[in-house]
């Protein structure tokens, strides 16, 4: 597996992991009205290119497949953290973690944070991370629970 840079033009493979991640794997613990509006089939795909794009994620390959993606951002926050489903308890996960671990290191952030599914809770837990608050953010007029996490880095 290798963890590298976004390359422009594959922000759709971003969006097939994206998608992939929430209806293979989240939607054991959402239901299927929170998933639809967790990931619209009408999304805008010019809009979704732009904003992974501005994420500046970090992507996870094996055998030339997107299968992963992360980002940090400057401020210490994981704003998206996806698995393929197919590729769900792989290692994956851990090795993006691991990564954005060495990122954040190298860029002198002393800490993590990230609004987690309910399914990526136990991940991020797992990781050291803790709960900070529940939150129940409201996507297309649904609710969608999730969890504020934390992690504060030892230099």
């Amino acid at each position: 597996m290798i963890i590298r840079n976004l390359i422009n033009g594959e922000e759709m493979q971003l969006f097939k992991v994206f998608s992939c991640a929430i209806h293979d794997i989240a939607s054991k613990d959402y239901t299927q009205e929170q998933i639809n509006a967790w990931v619209p089939k009408n999304t805008d795909m010019a809009l979704w290119a732009s904003r992974i794009r501005a994420l500046k994620p970090y992507v996870a390959v094996i055998n030339e497949e997107i299968v992963g993606y992360s980002d940090l951002q400057p401020n210490g926050y994981i704003d998206h953290f996806f698995v393929s489903g197919e590729y769900a308890r792989q290692g994956v996960g851990t090795s993006l973690m691991k990564h954005i671990h060495e990122e954040a290191k190298l860029r002198g952030i002393s800490t993590l944070t990230a609004d987690v599914s309910k399914t990526a809770e136990a991940f991020f837990l797992h990781n050291g991370f803790y709960v900070v608050e529940r939150k129940f953010p409201v996507r297309h007029g649904v609710v969608l629970e999730n969890a504020s996490m934390k992690k504060i880095l030892i230099s």
